[in-house]
């Protein structure tokens, strides 16, 4: 696993997205986790101050100039003039800048969730990682790791979400002229939750483990059972799978092993016999269908499919249905395990690995401490509930000079009512307006069903109160935000006035603290950016 960290360590280092991808695709293929040799030179050169512009005017303009290219590697000076010719200088420049010989670029096109899109032209190596930082940085958003490229088929009702390591321009390739198939960018906060809670993504029933741990296994146990190419786990449990050339679905016994899908066409047997092979996944990619129901009529909305890499037809799809969303999640979880294995975790590690090397802060917030300046002179406050306190009442002093102020602006009432703080709320990302609650499922369903993904929006039913949508074990409640008034003062709440709010913004900074009267803590927000 070192082996494997500074490999990652190297990515890091690299300054051109091809030349990261070069060193990525050379530790995919050698075992020990080092780089070739051939590639060890692409952290030695020292790049001349334009040389970043330069690339950037390549990217830009390399089809119509091609001189540049070679004026870029002329300007880099020969430090070695007694041991290198000129020819074997132009050779070693070559070598070690590969973007300024590789013009070739393609545009793509990436939608947000609004369907507004921006087009990029961009290297032919790039990665849905590199993609996603781009738009992080642009849009000025917090990476918590959690931004994902989708490839989205509407023709097929299909989407999938694509591996930060996997090549953008190789995903487009495998699309026809046909259908509309698009890139989305959004957040996925379960793309690698379960490397945090396994157990939650694979139950005890649907998972056959080595007998050496007796049936019981922790969470680090079970991850390296699957991580570990020479251990055999097993899923297994029923799908309804749908006929070849038939509208009919029919439910089997499936089972899942690193050498393929398969289903029992006896009951629950497991023998080589009664086994039917259905595919494999070096050449295959797992999707969830959108729409099950409405476009292939499956039984559940917990549909899934098997798609070939280069094929688009639906003729090729291999449909399968769960019963519930944690089934399914099970199976679409554990194929991404076995098609890509240590690829997947090294993609999950490498962002942690990098806050390490480059700390946003210089100072740990275990330094700061609590000052009271009440008195004539400042003092540090020790006792930690009494600087609790403090905390808690300067925020809500805040609150009310904020909803004073906010409602004195444009408004000759001096009275409160509902929508006199909407300015407050309506400006942080967790509030969704009115927007409807199909509209809601549908948002936390893409930003992804793990505990605690939420968003607050405007009640259709009752105009004057608000609605939490918060997920739960796989499943979104919605729970209403009533508006109390109190000898003249407005407060808001979710368990009929036993805990009261002077606002929304006080409430969801409460239950990010505190469960208190929802199955969870508010965790992860849903939101929404313009590209």
């Amino acid at each position: 696993m070192s082996d494997m960290n500074n490999t990652l360590e190297d990515l890091q280092t690299s300054g051109s997205l091809g030349v990261r991808t070069a060193i990525f695709r050379s530790s995919r293929s050698n075992a020990s986790g080092f780089s070739s040799p051939s590639l060890i030179p692409l952290r030695a050169p020292l790049l001349p101050p334009n040389a970043l512009q330069n690339k950037a005017v390549l990217l830009k303009g390399n089809r119509k100039s091609k001189p540049r290219e070679d004026m870029l590697a002329a300007s880099i000076p020969n430090p070695f003039p007694e041991l290198f010719s000129s020819t074997v200088s132009s050779l070693v420049s070559e070598c070690l800048l590969p973007w300024t010989k590789r013009s070739k670029t393609q545009v793509i096109k990436v939608y947000n969730e609004d369907n507004t899109s921006r087009a990029l032209e961009v290297p032919s190596d790039i990665t849905a990682r590199d993609i996603c930082q781009l738009f992080i940085l642009k849009n000025h958003c917090v990476d918590d790791h959690s931004w994902t490229l989708f490839e989205h088929l509407a023709h097929l009702g299909i989407e999938r979400t694509i591996e930060d390591h996997e090549s953008v321009i190789e995903v487009q390739s495998s699309w026809g002229m046909e259908g509309d198939s698009r890139l989305y960018f959004r957040k996925n906060y379960a793309k690698y939750e379960f490397f945090k809670k396994p157990l939650d993504f694979f139950p005890e029933y649907m998972v056959s483990i080595s007998s050496e741990t007796n049936g019981i296994m922790n969470h680090s146990q079970l991850i390296e059972t699957f991580l570990n190419s020479s251990t055999c786990p097993e899923v297994h449990g029923y799908l309804h799978a749908k006929e070849q050339g038939r509208k009919s679905w029919k439910k089997f016994f499936f089972v899942l092993r690193r050498s393929g899908l398969y289903f029992s066409n006896k009951g629950t047997s497991k023998e080589p016999r009664h086994l039917q092979f259905i595919a494999e996944f070096s050449d295959n990619d797992v999707y969830t269908l959108l729409s099950a129901r409405k476009m292939y009529g499956a039984p559940t909305d917990y549909g899934f499919c098997i798609k070939p890499n280069k094929s688009g037809a639906t003729r090729d799809l291999k449909l399968l249905c769960a019963d519930e969303e944690q089934t399914r999640t099970c199976w679409v979880t554990a194929i991404r395990l076995f098609k890509y294995g240590m690829q997947l975790y090294q993609n999950f590690i490498q962002p942690h690995q990098k806050q390490k090397a480059s700390p946003m802060r210089s100072i740990s917030e275990n330094s700061l401490v609590a000052m009271d300046f009440s008195g004539h002179k400042s003092r540090v406050i020790e006792n930690p509930t009494e600087a609790l306190s403090v905390a808690v009442e300067e925020g809500l002093s805040w609150r009310r000079k904020s909803c004073h102020r906010l409602s004195s602006h444009g408004s000759p009432s001096t009275s409160q009512s509902p929508t006199s703080n909407l300015a407050i709320h309506r400006a942080h990302p967790w509030f969704h307006c009115k927007i409807s609650r199909d509209e809601a499922h549908r948002l936390i369903a893409q930003q992804g069903l793990i505990d605690g993904v939420f968003l607050l929006r405007d009640s259709q039913s009752n105009p004057k109160t608000y609605v939490l949508s918060l997920c739960h074990a796989q499943k979104i409640k919605h729970f209403q935000i009533v508006p109390l008034e109190d000898e003249g003062e407005l407060f808001y709440t979710l368990d009929d006035g036993h805990t009261r709010f002077t606002d929304l913004i006080q409430l969801v900074e409460f239950y990010q603290l505190n469960k208190g009267v929802l199955p969870c803590k508010l965790k992860h927000h849903c939101v929404r950016i313009a590209l």
